[in-house]
């Protein structure tokens, strides 16, 4: 391996690794283990009313069905991407869960708010870390 591909291969790693970390790190805060004072939720009532917000199309027992369903998804997600478990999947999987949730917050909040939150750049990322990857 030549040093470019080195430094391709490290810069897929850290993408990966900085994905991982945005999904891992909002279901840490979810769960209230980020301190107060750096927390966007900080419990899980919290977060559950904001899933309302995000899916108030939805019924009520749907939407907080999807909080539990998303906070899954972003673990497990994370956990494969730092260990690289079918990179390809992993991301477009993450890829399709960041879209959809910045689909959400456009219908609720407004097309600023996937600004604020990155969440297109988390998308973008996504996808091409999966286009990195063969689907073997």
């Amino acid at each position: 391996m030549n040093r470019n591909e080195k430094n391709i291969q490290y810069q897929l790693l850290f993408l990966r690794w900085a994905l991982a970390t945005a999904l891992l790190s909002a279901v840490a805060d979810r769960l209230g283990m980020w301190p107060a004072a750096l927390s966007n939720w900080g419990n899980w009532k919290s977060f559950e009313d904001y899933t309302r917000q995000l899916t108030f199309f939805l019924p009520e027992w749907m939407s907080r069905a999807s909080a539990y369903v998303a906070t899954a998804a972003e673990v497990i997600l994370g956990l494969f991407l730092i260990i690289g478990f079918q990179l390809k999947w992993t991301a477009l999987f993450t890829a399709a869960l960041l879209l959809f949730f910045g689909l959400s917050m456009i219908v609720a909040l407004g097309v600023k708010s996937t600004f604020d939150y990155s969440v297109w750049v988390g998308c973008a990322g996504a996808l091409l870390l999966s286009s990195q990857y063969s689907s073997r």
